[in-house]
């Protein structure tokens, strides 16, 4: 079942340099929040934004690659250190040769996590492809695994976390600075 942690791609996430990103579905629950002027809010979940600062202290970048064009998108990408960002791509392959193009990787140097078929193509593209629990059924049907958990609801935690162990890194990044080890996360090694 690709929803387990003992499932998890281990051998063919070591290595990996890049985890791409969707926004809606992925880095939130997917919901768009609008006042009566048209400004739009958006509810991010606080441990994969720290999920997200693990990977980079791993030496592992975190990109966004989105179908919309959002100022709040822009704004949680600064907050949380995010500097390869492309919104407003509704045609994801030209948008990740567009993202990919910064930063000098390859696409077999990355992951990405998608939820919906706008993803798919990057996400088969990528060496890995993730999505959240509650992705669309195509998209958990071609993800190399699935996390238990949620778009905007520690989805993406569960993936930097796997990332992580793959790399060999949980050591210097979690397990020193905050006394967790795998097992305490829910992770069989």
């Amino acid at each position: 079942m690709k929803r387990s942690f003992q499932t998890f791609p281990l051998k063919k996430a070591c290595g990996i340099r890049m985890l791409i990103l969707d926004v809606d579905g992925v880095m939130t629950a997917g919901s768009i929040f609008m006042d009566n002027t048209g400004d739009e809010m958006k509810a991010f979940n606080v441990r994969d934004g720290h999920g997200i600062k693990l990977l980079q202290r791993a030496g592992i970048r975190v990109g966004i690659l989105t179908g919309r064009t959002s100022g709040v998108v822009k704004s949680r990408a600064t907050d949380l250190g995010i500097e390869h960002v492309v919104q407003g791509s509704l045609n994801k392959m030209e948008g990740l040769e567009a993202l990919l193009s910064g930063t000098g990787l390859l696409a077999e140097n990355c992951a990405c996590m998608g939820d919906d078929v706008l993803d798919l193509p990057p996400m088969r593209h990528c060496a890995l492809g993730f999505a959240p629990n509650d992705a669309h059924p195509s998209v958990l049907k071609h993800a190399d695994w699935v996390s238990g958990f949620d778009g905007g609801h520690g989805a993406v935690r569960q993936v930097a976390e796997g990332l992580i162990l793959a790399n060999d890194v949980w050591d210097q990044v979690i397990q020193e600075p905050y006394g967790v080890s795998p097992t305490d996360c829910g992770w069989t090694v």
